[in-house]
């Protein structure tokens, strides 16, 4: 049956590549047909796709994971409209390199031929580099595309941005990932020596990186094996792809974003994961720890006022136990505050007092409450009338305590969940108690 499945597809070396080239580099697509994972824009309807049916290309930003396709669509997208294909990587080149690619595309345009100019790792050229390629792109000696694992947004100048289109490739999925393992073993003529798990936890493996699964491949391949590996066998020969994780970028912020909402949500079995997947990929536990205590008063509060407690006693018992025992005490932590009640009133109460105190400036407290620690301030009437609450009825006097020229305002307004409710009920109390006596 797998001989069959080899002799029914006509899947050739990729042009240019020969038989000892990298497999990766064999399987490269041919056509934009035979890209996988990126039908959203491959496809008919896809912007690619559109912009190849009117033989129109403008200038684009792939963003995607490493591994996505992103330099073969280039090339492939430069046959496709019939453009000259100049490649440039952002980490071996400068100014000098730009310039020259500047010159030969102002020669090719001058001959008709357009120049697609494809810049990888396009984030890591500065701010006035990336101001170089405008006057080019807006002149159309080149058609740019740039290639980034990075969020545009955050890497490339706004000038640039304007006057690209950005695309976002996406990880590969396990479908995607299976075709590619097709082909390999069709170009091969030879099936992977795995069972069906060992297959599986090769997929998972790869974690979206096609180009890394096919290096693993190769690895299988390039080893005479008696027989099929099952998932033990493969992992003890191949290792995990290490997960995308840069602890001051994009990576970084996705995943305490994730970590902070599924909190938030009280969903403890995602928070953990979250957690685990910054602990594992080398993150700082202190910084975790940070985020934990700023989420039990941000998000918890007065609800549970112990959250902020467990979060400090688990740092403490981090910085005394050390890795790995500490990261037990930062679990814990984790799921005190997703299972707590939550709320964002005294949030929102800090807020609502803040803009108020910024807004009424100086304002004078009533005399009644301010300080007099002289006779001549308790002459001129400072401190007079105060009431002094432990000597009033049910230790609550009622006094007035606002400016005379400010309106009383409700900064704090308690939930009705965990030890806020009962909060709650004591302002209520004291409200009633208010207005019954009114102001001394």
């Amino acid at each position: 049956m797998m001989a069959d499945l080899f002799a029914s597809d006509d899947l050739s070396t990729a042009d240019g590549a020969t038989d000892t080239a990298p497999l990766a580099d064999r399987l490269r697509p041919r056509t934009l047909a035979e890209v996988v994972g990126q039908e959203h824009l491959t496809g008919p309807d896809g912007a690619i796709g559109r912009m190849v049916a009117a033989g129109r290309l403008s200038s684009i930003i792939f963003w995607g994971p490493p591994g996505t396709g992103k330099t073969t669509i280039s090339r492939l997208l430069a046959d496709a409209v019939g453009m000259r294909f100049a490649p440039i990587s952002a980490v071996f080149s400068g100014v000098a390199d730009l310039k020259k690619l500047f010159a030969t595309a102002k020669d090719h345009a001058r001959r008709g031929e357009k120049t697609l100019l494809f810049v990888d790792e396009i984030h890591r050229f500065n701010r006035a580099q990336q101001d170089g390629f405008l006057p080019f792109v807006e002149d159309g000696t080149v058609t740019l595309v740039g290639a980034t694992t990075e969020n545009p947004s955050f890497e490339l100048n706004a000038a640039l941005l304007s006057r690209a289109q950005v695309l976002i490739l996406r990880r590969l999925d396990a479908g995607a990932l299976e075709q590619l393992l097709d082909r390999a073993e069709i170009l091969t003529g030879r099936p992977l020596p795995l069972d069906a798990a060992a297959r599986e936890a090769l997929l998972a493996s790869a974690d979206g990186d096609g180009r890394f699964l096919l290096n693993q491949v190769e690895t299988l391949y390039s080893i005479d094996l008696p027989e099929p590996l099952d998932p033990a066998g493969l992992s003890a020969l191949l290792h995990r792809r290490v997960a995308v994780y840069d602890k001051d970028r994009e990576g970084h912020y996705n995943l305490i974003s994730a970590l902070h909402k599924s909190l938030r949500g009280s969903d403890p079995q995602a928070a953990l994961y979250y957690l685990a997947r910054m602990l594992t990929a080398g993150e700082e536990p202190l910084y975790v720890l940070r985020r934990l205590v700023r989420f039990a008063t941000e998000d918890i509060g007065l609800a549970d006022p112990q959250a902020v407690v467990q979060c400090l006693a688990a740092r403490d018992a981090y910085e005394f136990l050390g890795s790995p025992e500490g990261e037990l005490a930062i679990v814990q932590a984790c799921l005190y505050c997703a299972t707590a009640p939550k709320s964002n009133a005294t949030y929102m109460a800090m807020k609502a007092s803040f803009k108020s105190a910024r807004d009424t400036g100086s304002l004078m407290p009533p005399m009644n409450i301010v300080n007099a620690p002289t006779k001549l301030m308790k002459q001129v009437g400072y401190g007079k009338g105060y009431q002094y609450d432990h000597d009033a009825e049910g230790g609550f006097s009622g006094a007035n305590y606002w400016p005379e020229d400010m309106t009383p305002q409700n900064f704090y307004t308690p939930s009705d969940r965990g030890f806020e409710a009962r909060i709650a009920e004591r302002i209520a109390h004291w409200n009633r108690l208010r207005a019954e006596r009114g102001p001394a």
